[in-house]
């Protein structure tokens, strides 16, 4: 290197320290600022458990970021980067327990890191079941269950659940699903592939390419596939990237999910309600009589208000044979004038409508 050249990577290097130090001191100087609202918060005596986790603040916060993000950071990079420095700065006001649908390895943990950051304190459930108990007693402040998946459809026992508890959706989860193929065996040693049924659907066209011949074999999660494929000769496992890791697995093969753009929603349970944020959606349990035309009376409304629908699925009732309850989601917040106005439309025409809560929309 010339004596110009190291004059002037010297030049920058001595700039990027200063930046640094600049950066440490402005990073203390919001955490401060995140205590003083802990401060004020807790002089006020109300319930910490639904104040200090404010998803409308963190949206409006995220949004205003990116659109004042001049590069050469992407969007997505600034988002991760803000998003641990809001979960380090929230770990200040109030440490967050989150229940989420375990083992430690699945896709639902990574869904959950990916909301909260690595400083809230993830807690694994057994069930989706179990994640709803464990925020409705109070254990966890948070939960964090899959609703829906872009090439299997919905998770029925999510919406069931919703049907027999008041709790609320605080916000939701999009994440890219992308299986490996993972094992402590050598390729040619191989000789059974555990993985959740679902994910051995979404890779049967890899795994009729790659693995023809070796058995698969269906286990109740991913991770669990994992930590059983590590203690198993001859066995590998297809899970994500974070179930290797956890359980000391190589990765043979990343990416062979057979659809590319393969996404699962997460849904965020609390017990609060949850502010505009400017970019929302809104879910809502709606019942309606047994007769011609109900459903049609009931998303007339939509139209009229020119309210974009984004999913409706229906499930038995429990309540009487051939009764249904209809799972609607749409883009809006409750409190707003016009979402307010349609909703008691809905009203006036449905048995029974009770919100599952507004909250932001998935960004990345």
């Amino acid at each position: 290197m010339s004596e110009e050249a190291g004059d002037e990577l010297d030049a920058v290097r001595a700039r990027i320290d200063a930046i640094d130090r600049d950066i440490v001191r402005l990073l203390n100087e919001r955490a401060a600022g995140a205590k003083q609202v802990a401060q004020i918060k807790a002089a006020e005596n109300t319930d910490q458990a639904t104040v200090f986790y404010r998803p409308d603040r963190e949206a409006q916060i995220l949004e205003r970021v990116l659109a004042e993000n001049p590069g050469p950071l992407s969007d997505r990079d600034l988002w991760r980067l803000f998003r641990e420095i809001m979960s380090c700065c929230l770990s200040l006001e109030q440490p967050l327990t989150v229940a989420y649908l375990g083992p430690p390895g699945t896709y639902t943990e990574a869904a959950a890191v990916k909301h909260f950051g690595h400083f809230a304190r993830n807690r694994a459930q057994n069930s989706i079941d179990d994640v709803f108990r464990e925020v409705e007693s109070g254990a966890a402040h948070c939960g964090v269950v899959p609703v829906e998946n872009s090439t299997e459809g919905m998770v029925n026992h999510t919406l069931d659940c919703f049907m027999a508890s008041r709790l609320k959706i605080c916000g939701e989860v999009e994440l890219s699903i992308n299986h490996a193929f993972m094992s402590l065996e050598k390729e040619d040693a191989i000789t059974t592939v555990y993985s959740h049924e679902q994910s051995l659907a979404q890779c049967r066209r890899w795994l009729d390419r790659h693995y023809p011949n070796i058995a698969r074999t269906p286990m109740v999660s991913n991770a669990e596939a994992a930590r059983v494929a590590a203690r198993t000769e001859g066995a590998a496992a297809i899970a994500g990237e974070m179930a290797a890791e956890r359980y000391g697995l190589r990765v043979l093969a990343a990416n062979i999910e057979d659809e590319t753009d393969n996404k699962t929603r997460f849904l965020v349970i609390g017990n609060q309600n949850v502010g505009p944020s400017g970019k929302d959606k809104t879910s809502l349990l709606v019942s309606t009589r047994n007769e011609s035309g109900a459903l049609h009376r009931v998303l007339e409304p939509f139209r009229r208000h020119d309210v974009n629908l984004t999913r409706i699925e229906t499930r038995p009732s429990r309540v009487s044979n051939w009764s249904y309850i209809f799972f609607i989601d749409f883009d809006g917040h409750e409190e707003t004038g016009e979402i307010a106005t349609l909703l008691e439309e809905v009203r006036t025409v449905a048995t029974e409508v009770r919100s599952l809560g507004s909250y932001p929309q998935a960004v990345f």
